[in-house]
């Protein structure tokens, strides 16, 4: 019913956009917005776009109804935006909006990087998604609704802390989705520190619990990439992701994401015929837009045969050992 009331909702914008009668983004979010969190509405540096908050709020709304969740707060995610602000600094894109608490938070958060197949080329760049899909090992992103689940911490290996090698924990939050974004928990989608160890050697440390049955552990270099690509996941600086993993362990909350498969095929039809986006009640973050020209939705039906023959096709691989770190 959410959905179909939002696809109704977007069609009578259109055809408002058609008769010259269409309200403003922010004016149709309705009159229950609090004051307070419509100056933080727009599509300026921090700001969240009205659509995106009007769709986060009722997937937020339906399922505290429902009791699905009680958290103060819930979560959305702009992926139509760029990797950094003009000024160099990481994008903000993920909000973190607490209406009882009267707190909006704009941070940084990373996007899909896809794949380069020989059959087909669904790369993203690093400043702009251009790319979507739910297509298992895709990499990309998938819009719509989640709802976060359970945490999972695992052992990365071994990094230098403080002039010591130790052990490297990265904590992983699951979201559970529902429609075209079901297939999360399949697709391995969730919630981490935009951080990896890139294993360079391995050193002798038998006594430790992450051992290999010859006594050796992995050892290498944590590499940050806030704001960058992820492998579809979302991802948080460091400090951010001990903030939201803090407010929604064993205490779920909603979170949308934007763009739908709808909402990128309506945009890319509209930049086909060369009409434009607002008078069609339509959302793209405009300088995304403009690198990107036009962005493009994978159905899973046509891109999951595709991943699947390359890998079928990949050789194998002998597994390979690190080097005895010197």
């Amino acid at each position: 019913m959410l959905l179909k009331s939002l696809r109704l909702a977007a069609a009578a914008m259109i055809i408002g956009a058609l008769t010259g009668s269409l309200p403003t983004l922010a004016s149709s979010q309705g009159a229950d917005i609090p004051a307070w969190l419509q100056q933080h509405v727009g599509t300026g540096d921090g700001q969240i776009a009205p659509v995106i908050l009007q769709r986060a709020r009722a997937l937020y709304q339906q399922k505290l109804r429902q009791g699905v969740v009680s958290n103060p707060c819930y979560l959305a995610k702009d992926a139509t935006r760029p990797s950094t602000d003009p000024g160099g600094r990481p994008g903000r894109r993920f909000f973190i909006i607490c209406e009882s608490r009267k707190s909006f938070r704009a941070v940084s958060s990373g996007y899909g990087n896809g794949r380069k197949l020989r059959r087909a080329d669904f790369s993203n760049d690093r400043q702009c998604a251009k790319n979507f899909s739910n297509a298992e090992g895709s990499k990309l992103t998938m819009g719509g609704s989640y709802v976060t689940a359970e945490t999972r911490t695992s052992f990365k290996g071994y990094v230098r802390q403080s002039g010591k090698r130790r052990p490297f924990h990265r904590t992983f939050l699951l979201f559970d989705g529902e429609g075209e974004t079901e297939n999360a928990r399949e697709r391995a989608i969730g919630g981490h520190p935009a951080v990896f160890v890139k294993w360079q050697c391995r050193y002798k440390n038998p006594q430790s619990a992450y051992a290999d049955k010859d006594g050796y552990v992995p050892y290498g270099e944590l590499v940050n990439y806030t704001g960058g690509r992820s492998n579809g996941c979302t991802t948080w600086s460091p400090s951010v992701s001990e903030e939201i993993l803090a407010l929604v362990e064993g205490n779920p909350t909603t979170l949308y994401i934007y763009p739908e498969s709808g909402d990128i095929d309506a945009v890319a039809n509209a930049v086909k015929k060369g009409g434009s986006l607002s008078r069609a009640g339509l959302y793209w973050n405009a300088a995304c837009l403009k690198a990107i020209g036009a962005p493009k939705f994978w159905p899973k039906n046509t891109l999951q045969p595709i991943i699947n023959d390359w890998r079928r096709s990949l050789p194998k691989q002998p597994q390979r050992e690190l080097p005895i770190c010197k």
